[in-house]
């Protein structure tokens, strides 16, 4: 039987370096989903002190071009009628409650 030789070494860095963002596009990209977030932020604050009594806890999913939301107790469900109405749109996905994270950290 022949033995493997274990000298291998280990590759450092990126595994495509060609690939990485320019500091000025990070920075672009950065900017460009806070604007989204506040814009979507903007029709959570007016439209979740109506909803919440009777939503508690629902998914909501905004898009912001067109101010339209979708609410769903299930996740799947409000992301399907939101692809369904808007499928080419970016699109963000809060929880009705007091802060509108979805999760815990």
């Amino acid at each position: 039987m022949t033995q493997l030789s274990s000298n291998r070494t280990a590759r450092l860095g990126r595994v495509f370096p060609e690939r990485q963002l320019s500091p000025e596009e990070k920075a672009r990209r950065k900017a460009e989903d806070e604007a989204f977030y506040q814009r979507c932020r903007l029709i959570f604050d007016r439209v979740q002190p109506e909803l919440i009594e009777e939503y508690y806890d629902w998914f909501i999913i905004i898009e912001p071009d067109s101010g339209d939301y979708f609410i769903d107790l299930d996740e799947k469900v409000a992301r399907a009628n939101a692809r369904e109405k808007h499928p080419d749109k970016k699109r963000l996905i809060m929880r009705l409650n007091e802060t509108g994270t979805c999760g815990r950290i």
